[in-house]
């Protein structure tokens, strides 16, 4: 039986939930049972969707949810309900979508979304101050006024059903076949060609438009393509969105620069990391980046390991109340350390707030690393987010088999192969699920899964692995593959919890699992499956060109090998030409 009048969220295993679970807000947990009760009691509903590592989560839920007066008029006109994006990315991506479609402009976290009583979205934003600022009005303000206007217009909100979803609907057009350079010539134009990345701030790795345009660099061996990924390289390596003393990358930066990050680190950027690192290496041979590369993955390996072996997600961006108090410096603290500012950019004043974000000038030594290092374990570590998630765990097999290339000594295809083997015994032959719960899984689970084992059997030789890889595959088509729109949908056909059926062409925090999907097709030879999946990924690329990067290349590497080519997920041709 439903508990709507207490907060419910210390039952739930998500370390997200869980952070609130002693908020005064009654949270619920999404479910047929709770969406049951709103309807039946026609109550609109508070959608609050976020993540453990998210900072400005933690600043509303300090300000709103643990605010008693915020908290009863929530539950006096609200059902409240709280979702961890890393376990529903289809709840996630549904409403970021309505979001967008509402607002025309980017979404982000916390989403708060406001639902009528049959869970479809009528108004949303991100963030909301307890009191009203920066031209945002306050949180009680806004759900009192949401109210009062559901209230008033309640039949006019339910009958918007037909119209969101309509809009919400991909569109699409009949061309099959596009001319896929001119596309990346777009996305070449809004590059920053002086400090990388996209123009302006906030600064993203972007790493699906990277690994992509290195890809045509091996076909093509054009520079055009291969500046852009030196420089995004370069960049990512040396200023302060690296962590130069522990390893591994944070989520972004807020300044144009790659200096002030938003601390938190994901596993799903280190990951994307190793990746196109491990690739660039293979052109570019400098020991420099061979050790960044190394040094990330050994930061993994000590640090983002849970309980059960896995990975886990993240590492918060805050610790001690502090955004980013574990990783700065104050000048005193390290002014003494011989010959520091050769190697490192440190001023007085310091570099942000006063304190000191580390910028490599040039290479430090490893003594220098090590009294840094000694500095920072005496403070209290980010909160570690430990929930393992499918996808990105055999992501990250992907990304130790690329890396063994570049350092065979370090043997981290054996590390693939070991990881892959638990995964095996925990996902395989139980029941393929994303994180917690044994009934959710994504298209984007198969779709890491079945490339995982893809590159295991390229790295081994070991054939049985494209005997599970096509399982896997048949699957998959038959769980979440739509035959009226040659589509994968987002979650699995049978899904019936949410208003709409989610379609994803275009990448977002990882590639998009379509578009992995179609390289493993091809990889199989299941050739009339990746035509099908083929024309329509052409059918939305002419609307959708800048959020399908991965597509793109998915496409290139369809059309060469039926073509004869002679290609491989690098790129086509990369066999007949030297680096």
């Amino acid at each position: 039986m439903i508990e709507i009048n207490k907060n419910i969220l210390s039952n739930d295993l998500s370390p997200y939930l869980k952070q609130h679970k002693d908020n005064p807000v009654n949270w619920q947990i999404w479910s047929k049972e709770t969406l049951d009760y709103a309807k039946q009691n026609k109550k609109p509903i508070v959608l609050s969707i976020g993540y453990a590592s998210c900072h400005w989560c933690h600043v509303m839920a300090h300000e709103s949810f643990e605010d008693n007066e915020t908290a009863k008029i929530m539950n006096q006109l609200f059902i409240n309900i709280k979702v961890d994006r890393e376990e529903r990315p289809d709840l996630d991506f549904i409403y970021q979508s309505s979001f967008q479609l509402f607002n025309q402009t980017g979404g982000g976290w916390p989403l708060t979304m406001f639902l009528d009583e049959n869970g479809v979205p009528f108004m949303g934003g991100t963030y909301f101050p307890k009191e009203a600022k920066h031209g945002l009005p306050s949180f009680k303000e806004v759900i009192q006024k949401v109210s009062e206007a559901y209230n008033d217009q309640r039949e006019k909100i339910i009958n918007q059903k037909d119209l969101i979803i309509k809009n919400l609907d991909l569109k699409k057009n009949s061309v099959l076949n596009q001319d896929l350079e001119p596309i990346l010539e777009m996305s070449l134009s809004h590059l920053d060609q002086v400090k990388g990345g996209y123009k302006g701030a906030p600064k993203f790795p972007t790493f699906n438009l990277f690994e992509t345009l290195l890809y045509f660099y091996n076909s093509s061996k054009d520079i055009k393509y291969l500046k852009p990924v030196e420089l995004i390289i370069k960049q990512l390596c040396s200023k302060g969105i690296y962590d130069h003393v522990e390893g591994g990358i944070a989520r972004y930066t807020v300044d144009e620069d790659w200096v002030i990050p938003h601390f938190e680190k994901m596993l799903y950027d280190n990951t994307q990391f190793i990746l196109l690192l491990s690739k660039f290496c293979k052109i570019n041979s400098d020991n420099y980046f061979k050790e960044k590369l190394e040094k990330t993955i050994e930061f993994l390996k000590e640090n983002f390991q849970n309980k059960e072996g896995f990975l886990g997600s993240a590492y918060d961006a805050d610790s001690e109340g502090e955004e980013g108090k574990y990783y700065i410096y104050s000048y005193s603290e390290i002014k003494d350390f011989e010959n520091i500012e050769k190697y490192f950019d440190i001023k007085p004043e310091g570099n942000w707030e006063n304190k000191i974000i580390l910028v490599e000038k040039e290479k430090p030594t490893q003594e220098i690393l090590k009294k840094l290092l000694q500095i920072r374990l005496k403070r209290k570590k980010p909160f570690f987010d430990d929930k393992t998630q499918l996808d990105l765990n055999c992501l990250m097999i992907s990304a130790l088999i690329a890396a063994n290339e570049i350092l065979p000594k370090k043997n981290y295809l054996k590390l693939a192969e070991e990881f892959f083997f638990k995964i095996e015994k925990k996902y395989i032959e139980n029941k393929i699920h994303h994180s917690y719960s044994k009934d959710i899984v994504f298209i984007e689970d198969y779709a890491f899964l079945i490339n995982a084992i893809n590159d295991l059997s390229d790295a081994t030789m070991n054939f049985k692995y494209k005997d599970l890889a096509k399982k896997l595959s048949l699957e998959a088509l038959n769980k979440f593959f739509l035959d009226d729109k040659k589509i994968f949908q987002k979650n699995p056909k049978n899904n019936n919890d949410t208003f709409f059926k989610p379609i994803d062409i275009g990448d977002n925090t990882i590639p998009n699992g379509n578009a992995i999907m179609l390289i493993n097709l091809v990889k199989l030879g299941m050739m009339d499956e990746a035509k099908k999946l083929s024309d329509s990924l052409n059918g939305y690329l002419n609307i959708y060109k800048n959020h399908m990067m991965t597509a793109i290349r998915a496409l290139d590497f369809f059309n060469n090998i039926k073509s004869g080519k002679n290609c491989n997920e690098q790129g086509c041709k990369i066999n007949d030409q030297k680096d």
